[in-house]
């Protein structure tokens, strides 16, 4: 049986992005209806639409535990400062294991909207080295957070 990291990387590795990967894996967690979560993920991967802020495997991250505990219509503020509690908790874990949370400092520079940054990507296999395990530590820390 595959575990969620195991789905959120095979997501990955197939084509889709760090954000839609991580969501995707939770979806029955959530009761989140999967081309749902890969279309509402799709904006994030690559920090954000690839401007390299925040990882997009943590905004992924971010939308799980939203959905899991969001505040809804109706509900009270409770909801709202447990999200953010568990958000922060997501971002601290991220970075005592990866040193920060920004997609470019991650990626050493590497600039993913220029044709050089993106062959730089490709030819040091960046997506192996560093994406994939980013999503893999947002997928392991989520199955203890949410």
């Amino acid at each position: 049986m595959k575990t969620r990291s195991d789905v959120a990387v095979e997501k990955f590795l197939s084509g889709y992005n760090c954000a839609q990967a991580v969501l995707y894996a939770f979806c029955d967690e959530l009761h989140f209806d999967k081309d749902t979560a890969l279309r509402s993920a799709c904006g994030f991967g690559a920090g954000m639409g690839r401007a390299q802020d925040v990882c997009g495997a943590i905004a992924g991250g971010i939308i799980a535990i939203g959905l899991k505990h969001g505040r809804g219509e109706g509900q009270d503020k409770a909801s709202t400062e447990e999200t953010y509690l568990k958000v922060r908790e997501l971002m601290a874990r991220f970075e005592s294991k990866h040193g920060t949370c920004n997609c470019r400092t991650l990626l050493k520079g590497c600039d993913l909207n220029t044709p050089e940054g993106r062959q730089h990507f490709k030819e040091n296999d960046l997506l192996n080295k560093t994406c994939k395990g980013c999503v893999q530590t947002v997928v392991e820390a989520l199955e203890e957070i949410i």
